[in-house]
This record gives structure tokens, sequence and C-alpha cells, in this order.
């Protein structure tokens, strides 16, 4: 396993990554895709089957696989090169973000950084993980080491939005406000404040205390529904600029190739100074 892990590894940090010659097709459409996140957002898939689908010839290097396992890190190639793979795991704790998982990801994104390999992320993150235990334990603190380790990585960023994208773990997980190169969304994707059940306890409160009882239901259900066609879809977020494109899923892995291949060059400077004070 050590020898594999090298494999993905430059000699130094000077050295581009080592890159193979793969017979897998640059422009590969998979279908599967396109019916890999279920129609109900409340129902779980596995965000593996989603990397397998994507990278040279479905073969994903999956690293600290049984830590913190509602984010998946790894490594894969595109195009032959490598990539560091980081994704949020809805099959686990519905893909949430909590102290492990923010700790988990900071360290290998700093670790790609560090030897020059690009980064492909795949989001479907409903928030951080409540609860008095996250607090005590600094969430807040070990959230924001993820948040750091991607907004002062200088290699290419590559997003991709499966489905839902919920506040501040949407702007966390490698989004365009924290510079990220490219970022993408599956139509299926849901990009808001949070999810539109508890959008609408709040902002409908009053209208839904006043409704009969009878009926209160409905009117909920009527709400949420506009909620979610009004908000909680790509096309606002594109509308806006935080999204270059909302893309077919079959062609996920066309379009990754065509931006590393874009981004190959890339010359990122941080500010001039020692160091950034990371939140330790």
């Amino acid at each position: 396993m050590i020898r594999e892990l090298l494999s993905f590894l430059p000699s130094n940090n000077l050295d581009d990554p080592p890159r193979r010659t793969v017979s897998d097709a640059l422009d590969r459409r998979e279908e599967s895709l396109n019916t890999m996140v279920p129609e109900d957002p409340q129902k779980p898939y596995d965000i593996k089957d989603v990397i397998h689908a994507v990278v040279d010839e479905g073969y994903f290097f999956e690293v600290h696989e049984y830590f913190a396992q509602n984010i998946v890190v790894g490594f894969a190639r595109l195009d032959g090169r490598p990539v560091g793979v980081v994704a949020n795991q809805p099959a686990f704790l519905a893909g949430v973000l909590d102290i492990n998982a923010s700790v988990k990801g900071a360290r290998f994104v700093r670790f790609c950084d560090a030897f020059n390999i690009p980064l492909v992320t795949f989001e479907d993150v409903p928030g951080f993980l409540p609860g008095t235990q996250q607090e005590w334990g600094g969430i807040i603190k070990h959230g924001a080491k993820l948040l750091f380790a991607f907004a002062e990585a200088t290699v290419p960023k590559l997003t991709v939005i499966t489905r839902k994208a919920y506040g501040g773990a949407y702007c966390v997980m490698a989004s365009k406000h924290i510079r990220t190169d490219a970022n993408f969304a599956w139509p299926t994707a849901e990009i808001a404040v949070m999810g539109p059940e508890g959008a609408v306890n709040i902002v409908h409160k009053r209208e839904l205390d006043k409704a009969p009882e009878s009926g209160r239901a409905g009117l909920r259900q009527e709400k949420i529904e506009e909620f979610r066609e009004r908000f909680a879809n790509p096309f606002v977020a594109a509308e806006r600029g935080y999204i270059d494109a909302i893309i077919e899923p079959a062609e996920t892995r066309a379009k990754l190739i065509t931006s590393l291949r874009a981004l190959e060059n890339k010359r990122d400077v941080n500010p001039k100074k020692k160091h950034g004070n990371i939140p330790l």
C-alpha cells in the first residue's frame, strides 16, 4: 500500500506528480451518473460510486478509510495525472461535517498542496453536525481548519456539487468564495442557506401558526416546494457567478479533465508574509 501511495507522489515538492499513460477515453460519458443521485433528497447514496465512475479506469486509492467516514479522501488519476479527491459521504451521517471530518479533510488538503497535487472536491453537505458535544469540542475552530486549508492551497482546485450545499458547510467545501478555480453543479444541486424544511419553519413561522391546524401540513408542504423551486437549485448561484457551469452528470469526467488541462500551468501566489495563522 505504501508503494501504491508513493506512485501518486513526486520525489519532492519541486517536482510535478508522476503522470501515466491511460487507455480510458478523456471524453468518456458515464450515463450511470445521470441517475446516481436519488430523487428523494433524504435518500442516501454512495459518493464512492460517483468517484469510481469519473476517474481513470475507475481506480480510487482511499486513505484514512475508517476514520470520519462522513468524508472521503484519497488519490486518483484524471488524464493520467494524479489528483487528490475530497468528497462528502451521504451514506454516512448524511455527509455532515463534524470535528473529525474537518480535521481529516484539512490534513489531506494541505498534504496535496505540499506536493503540487490538484484537488477535486465532490460536494453533498447538509451542514455542520449540531449538538453541544460538537460545540464543546470546538467545531468552529476545527471547521475553520478545513476552510483555511482550501483557501490557502495554491494547486488547481475543482469542485462538483452533486446535491446539497447548505450554509457555512457549502462555503468550506472549496466554494468559489475561497479561490476555487472551477465550480460545477449537477442539475440536482441545492445551494442555499439551509434546507427547505428548516427554512420554511423560520421564514413562514407566523403564517403557519395562524393557519388552521387541518390545513397547516398542506400549507407547509406548499411553502417547501415553493422554496425549493426558487432557491434550492443551482441556477440562482450560477446567475451570481458562484457556479461556472451547470453540467450534465454524465459529462463530469470530460469537464474535469478539460479544466485540469487549462490549469496545468497555474501559478498562484499567496500574500507576502511569513505564514498565515491557521486555527490550531
